[in-house]
């Protein structure tokens, strides 16, 4: 079975940034896009964009990782897995999606040190909303510099592990 990966930035980010370089590099397929304006225009692209795929692994980071969570409490049938990097769960965006009940792989990676999104709220709303959760708590600050590039990309990406 063939799975599209996804890379989505954070809000002050870019297709550009350390992360999504890094991933270009290492996994040439990876849908990795530019997404600017509120978070309904970013939604409507991204929506857009994904509309014709299915068995997708989503990354998110920060404000990419509300973008990503947002959208498999929406499209739920079509994502396999999500993988987010400090995702920013606490803003109110994501308040519609805190009752609801998902059985998909979530794996999230947070720094202890972040003083942008809060981990202790992420970390109590995600352990709500995402039944097979997998989190970690790091030590790093929010953009995840020091942690990163030692996660087991290889295997995170693979949609049976």
């Amino acid at each position: 079975m063939a799975f599209t990966r996804v890379f989505i930035h954070g809000l002050e980010s870019s297709s550009q940034g350390t992360k999504g370089v890094f991933f270009r590099a290492k996994y040439p397929d990876m849908i990795i896009e530019d997404f600017e304006g509120t978070l309904e225009r970013r939604m409507e692209k991204l929506n857009r964009m994904l509309s014709d795929k299915k068995d997708l692994i989503l990354v998110g980071s920060s404000f990419g990782g509300l973008m990503a969570a947002i959208y498999a409490c929406n499209h739920g049938e079509r994502v396999k897995k999500l993988i987010l990097l400090a995702p920013a769960l606490n803003l109110d965006d994501f308040k519609p999606f805190a009752e609801k009940r998902m059985n998909l792989p979530v794996t999230i990676f947070h720094g202890r040190n972040d003083d942008v999104v809060p981990p202790a709220p992420v970390r109590q709303i995600a352990s709500r909303v995402f039944e097979n959760l997998s989190y970690h708590l790091v030590e790093d600050d929010h953009p995840l510099r020091e942690t990163f590039t030692t996660y087991d990309w290889d295997t995170l990406l693979r949609g049976d592990a």
